[in-house]
């Protein structure tokens, strides 16, 4: 069984996303049982900023015991055996936030995509921020290109549907996308989260955000709170 967990937005480093990092945390130790339990840090969509795996080790090291460990993929040459020992040890993967188009061609690039996708297959937990919330649907909609300007673009096309990020900041115009095109979609707040299993939603998790479920399939646009 396939499981993601999929974060809208909010500051880790500010803990603002706690909550939910608490159930990650849970989940991934219950996944490691007598052993201690491994997050692997991916950070490829902010170019590997290493600022933000320090944050994430701080979170997920600090407050909830969790050995940490960061795959880099830019301006290198990725030695494919070595990073595979990384995605076998790792308990869950996490994917930050940042450019997310980059993200998926520095993925395909550094040849790492098909380690992501052993992992992802295998059932063991795949979360994300943002970029590494939205970058496993048939078609996102993000500012990759142009910092402010909005575009859907495809993903990867791992789960059926679209989605935006950030939906508290972004919910006038993506609403309009929606409904000219009588979509069905999924907008994250920041601050929640929606765990899929085998592509099919499970559960909404919250740390003060709304996971929505967007539908204008009858021509008007239809909002219900997951």
């Amino acid at each position: 069984m396939s499981r993601l967990i999929l974060i809208g937005g909010g500051e880790l480093k500010n803990r603002e996303t706690l909550k939910i990092d608490e159930y990650i945390a849970g989940e991934a130790k219950r996944a490691a049982g007598e052993r201690r339990a491994c997050g692997l840090f991916l950070p490829t969509a902010s170019h590997d900023c290493m600022p933000y795996y320090n944050t994430f080790h701080k979170v997920y090291t600090g407050i909830f015991d969790i050995k940490t460990d960061v795959a880099l993929t830019v301006n290198r040459e990725v030695d494919l055996d070595k990073m595979s020992g990384k995605f076998e040890k790792a308990d869950f993967l996490y994917v930050g936030g940042g450019d997310t188009v980059y993200m998926i061609e520095q993925w395909k690039k550094s040849g790492i995509l098909p380690l992501i996708e052993e992992f992802y297959k295998s059932g063991k937990l795949v979360c994300g921020l943002s970029a590494g919330a939205i970058c496993w649907f048939e078609t996102m909609y993000s500012d990759s290109v142009v910092e402010g300007a909005f575009e859907i673009f495809p993903a990867l096309g791992w789960v059926k549907g679209k989605i935006s990020p950030h939906y508290d900041e972004r919910m006038l115009d993506f609403d309009e996308i929606v409904l000219y095109n009588r979509w069905c979609a999924w907008g994250l707040e920041n601050n929640s989260a929606l765990e899929m299993q085998d592509g099919e939603p499970a559960r909404s998790i919250s740390a003060g955000g709304r996971v929505m479920l967007l539908d204008a399939s009858s021509g008007e646009l239809q909002k219900t709170v997951f």
